[in-house]
């Protein structure tokens, strides 16, 4: 039986053929490598944007729910039931313990109570359960004492009696009384936890104050002197201060305890009390899989360019399984895709109601501020009245009935003056409807100055005739807020002036209308003045940035332009342009 010969001609090429599947292997993986830096990079890049973008649409939301509640003692600072408490009058402390009780719910306020002349609560929101504050002695509070002798304060420290922490906002009032609310972040905090990544919020001093991560407050993020820091734990009412959490490696990534990994951190610039947001991403959660997808796709099409030379066959079916791999991979980026648009979507949509909202708080602020002047622009004409009703009676009594129809006609006079009054703050109060048309440019000038009559007197304020059918589109309750805004700035400028002048000048022609507002004060710095329509810009110690970015916003729905003119000797000048009614 013949007998079988081993084909040593095929075997003679396998070590040729090992070479070649090694050399395959490393160009793959060489391929791999690269592409994977050069996805990295960019990955790294696109997170760093997105997380910078969210952390300060995070500072937004924070600061307007700061301002929801910073509102609120100085609503109570003129309270009637506050004012009484302070006197002592029968039933009035009760009657306040109710009134506090019911705006706790209504606001979500942690704490609501007042401190009297002699440092001790006198009322609360959770008067007569085990942990009232009533009777506490609060005089070792700061935020006590700032309010005593500035007439506000402001401290986050953990509660005497409730051991929660929180920001105790605080108003001085009339007889030398204290109102306090507390607010707690609970729900802000939860919101930031279940949105991913980690959040936190550091005062001036790099101490954390609000975090998605509770063992992290009160850490102090950078180094302090042993007496700042005693005077930090003594303020917040801790015993020490944690540890940061924040961790540099030496390759220059960034590293949070409890995190693996790398992060992304994204830090705000500071608020007006020095607050600033920080969050932070994991990499590895983003970065990570796109990497790899690159990685995989480069190997894939060097392995594609080194087995051209294979048989037909081997060819279709490697070309069937990149293929597969290549639609997996676009569905995939195509619904990575949609969802990133749906969230875009709806962080726009958030965004718009956080603009209005951040309106409507400016608006309210203004009314805050002018509270004093409704107050004597109404008590005058009350004064008036109660004396035209007292010679009335005694005019019947004589008989003269003529005399005391004057009398009647002037008090009918009076009350239609605080009718205007009371009716253009309560149109000023309410949200605008978002609708724009035709408005009489005269009735806009005339609303903004009987809100600000009482604070305009001391000034030069000069108007122009304004023809009474010039009309602009837009809508009256937005366009006095912009002129209301603006007349504001104009008074604070000019604090301190011995010869205050504000000027409206009024240049129109056939489709447009332009009003200047201009005064004789300091004028705006050149390095305000550049940014000075971007969040938080400001030259005040005590301005939010924030009033000409919502008026700016306010004229661009409107159809028409809010800008600073170019200096022309002293003071500043801002023109609003609207379309003409026509």
């Amino acid at each position: 039986m013949a007998q079988k010969v081993p084909n040593l001609a095929g075997m003679a090429h396998l070590p040729r053929r090992i070479a070649a599947a090694l050399a395959a292997a490393l160009l793959a993986a060489l391929a791999a490598w690269l592409a994977g830096d050069v996805a990295g990079r960019r990955a790294r890049a696109g997170v760093a944007i997105s997380v910078a973008a969210d952390a300060r649409l995070r500072q937004a939301l924070l600061a307007s729910e700061l301002e929801r509640f910073a509102l609120l003692p100085v609503a109570l600072a003129d309270d009637v039931d506050v004012l009484d408490a302070l006197a002592g009058r029968t039933g009035a402390a009760a009657r306040l313990d109710g009134k506090l009780s019911a705006l706790a719910r209504e606001t979500g306020a942690s704490a609501i109570y007042l401190i009297g002349a002699n440092g001790r609560a006198i009322a609360a929101n959770n008067a007569g359960t085990a942990s009232s504050f009533v009777g506490q002695d609060y005089r070792f509070r700061r935020y006590y004492r700032d309010a005593r002798q500035s007439g506000r304060g402001r401290q986050f420290a953990l509660g005497t009696v409730s051991g929660r922490p929180g920001l105790y906002l605080a108003r001085r009032t009339r007889d030398r009384g204290v109102v306090v609310v507390k607010l707690e972040f609970d729900r802000i905090e939860q919101a930031w936890r279940a949105a991913g990544g980690e959040t936190f919020v550091t005062d001036r001093d790099g101490i954390i104050r609000v975090t998605s991560r509770p063992a992290w407050r009160f850490a102090a993020t950078r180094a302090l002197s042993a007496e700042r820091a005693a005077a930090a734990q003594i303020d917040s009412g801790v015993r020490a201060l944690g540890p940061s959490p924040i961790r540099r490696a030496a390759d220059g990534t960034i590293r949070l305890d409890g995190t693996a990994g790398p992060v992304s951190l994204a830090v705000t610039p500071p608020d007006q009390n020095g607050w600033r947001v920080q969050f932070a991403l994991p990499l590895a959660a983003t970065v990570r899989p796109i990497v790899r997808v690159a990685q995989i796709g480069g190997a894939l099409t060097m392995l594609a360019l080194l087995t051209l030379g294979w048989a037909w066959r081997t060819r279709a079916r490697r070309r069937a399984e990149r293929t597969g791999a290549l639609e997996t991979a676009v569905s995939e980026r195509t619904a990575a895709l949609r969802r990133e648009i749906e969230e875009r979507a709806a962080a726009e949509a958030q965004a718009a109601e956080l603009r209005e909202g951040l309106r409507q708080a400016n608006r309210l602020a203004a009314l805050g501020q002018i509270t004093a002047s409704v107050a004597h622009e109404t008590a005058q004409p009350v004064a008036a009245i109660r004396t035209y009703a007292a010679n009335g009676e005694r005019l019947l009594d004589r008989g003269e009935i003529d005399e005391v129809r004057c009398n009647l006609r002037a008090i009918a006079r009076l009350t239609e003056r605080i009718g205007t009054v009371t009716a253009e703050l309560r149109g000023f109060a309410r949200k605008g409807s978002g609708t724009i048309q035709p408005v009489p440019l005269a009735m806009v000038v005339d609303g903004a100055r009987l809100i600000l009559k009482e604070r305009l007197q001391p000034i030069t304020l000069t108007v122009p005739a304004i023809p009474a059918d010039l009309s602009v589109i837009a809508g009256r309750v937005r366009l006095e807020q912009v002129l209301v805004n603006l007349l504001q700035n104009a008074m604070e400028a000019l604090e301190g002036r011995v010869d205050p002048r504000i000027d409206l000048l009024l240049n129109s022609d056939a489709d447009t209308v332009q009003l200047i507002v201009r005064d004789n004060g300091p004028g705006i710095a050149r390095e305000i003045a550049d940014r000075i329509f971007t969040p938080f810009a400001t030259s005040r110690p005590t301005g939010l940035g924030l009033g000409l970015v919502i008026a700016q916003d306010i004229m661009t729905d409107l159809g028409g332009t809010l800008r600073l003119l170019a200096p022309d000797g002293a003071g500043a000048a801002f023109a609003i342009t609207l379309r003409r009614a026509q």
